[in-house]
């Protein structure tokens, strides 16, 4: 078999295996990421859920495309034998499964951002009370 059936074999691989660990990925993000949803979003749980489903939705739309752009034809490597397509098929999952943690902490980073900030209550205002009004600057000489 010459270089280029080994890679027609690296293409199907990476696909399947990219879909799978996407699929994978996503239920298990899905799962677990309700719960600390529901958390964030206490007083909104019909929120909640319809932010879980529309991560999960954004996430497979990005990493399935982010996992085809990979196989530009412009980043081909050279006919070679098996272990070639064999290397070339771990680095580039290698690069999908980094971006994958990546993109997946940056989607929690900013989960836990909005949850602060609904976390931080200003007090309630005192009925009645007015604040002072500004003191005005002294004057100048």
């Amino acid at each position: 078999m010459n270089g280029g059936g080994y890679l027609v074999w690296v293409w199907l691989v990476y696909g399947v295996l990219s879909i799978g660990l996407t699929y994978f990925l996503a239920r298990t993000l899905f799962k677990h990421g309700a719960a600390f949803l529901q958390n964030v979003l206490k007083d909104a749980p019909e929120m909640a859920h319809a932010v879980n489903v529309l991560l999960v939705v954004g996430f497979y739309m990005l990493n399935l495309g982010y996992a085809a752009l990979l196989l530009r034809p412009g980043r081909l490597p050279a006919a070679g034998g098996p272990a070639e397509a064999t290397a070339y098929l771990v680095s580039k999952l290698g690069v999908l499964l980094v971006s994958l943690g990546l993109i997946h902490f940056v989607n929690m980073f900013v989960i836990y951002q909005l949850g602060s900030q609904r976390r931080v209550r200003r007090p309630d205002p005192v009925p009645g009370y007015w604040p002072p009004p500004p003191v005005p600057a002294p004057p100048g000489p």
